[in-house]
């Protein structure tokens, strides 16, 4: 692959992923412990991310147990837990911290289903504002020492690259969305 685009490539992937990271926190009826990824817990002051303060576990599949290092952090884990978006109250038993995922209704299916298509959206213009980058900095090169057919195959190329991404957030979004209806 040409230099020019390697960058370029590598952006567009940082978005896929950054896309599939969000999509991993979106709870979809099963207990993922990926929900809780952006949850940081005041660990002696510092937020620290929940995973590096207890061991998390689904013991059950719509349930996730959180068993703290330390036992005087279940106030802190549960405090932090209430503040994030997940929307689940946490029971606490005094040795771990269990959240119990309810049955996803109709409505809220279709709240997630439209969630994951505004983010996929998201995605895809994230990718198209990439490729917009792409091609003004390679007109900035037609003007300079490279041709215009180097230039044109160029934006050929990226437009190549920006069609695959593209087809891959299509291909996630269906698979989110089977995954949401599904369950």
């Amino acid at each position: 692959m040409n230099e020019r685009l390697q960058t370029y490539d590598a952006k567009m992937k940082k978005a896929f992923e950054f896309l599939e990271a969000d999509y991993a926190s979106i709870r979809a009826g099963r207990a993922n412990p990926h929900v809780l990824d952006k949850i940081r817990v005041d660990y002696y002051g510092t937020p620290t991310p929940i995973q590096q303060v207890g061991n998390i576990t689904v013991p059950e599949p719509r349930i996730i147990q959180i068993a703290p290092w330390e036992k005087s952090l279940i106030k802190n884990i549960e405090k932090a837990i209430m503040a994030s978006d997940v929307g689940i109250t946490p029971s606490n038993d005094g040795i771990s911290i269990r959240l119990v995922f309810p049955e996803l209704t109709e409505e809220r299916r279709k709240e997630l289903v439209k969630d994951v298509k505004k983010k996929g959206e998201d995605g895809k213009v994230a990718i198209r504002n990439i490729r917009r980058d792409g091609n003004e900095a390679f007109k900035k090169l037609g003007k300079g020492d490279v041709s215009e057919d180097e230039v044109k195959q160029l934006e050929d190329e990226l437009q190549k690259m920006t069609d695959k991404f593209i087809k891959d957030i299509d291909k996630l979004i269906d698979e989110k969305t089977k995954e949401i209806l599904k369950v």
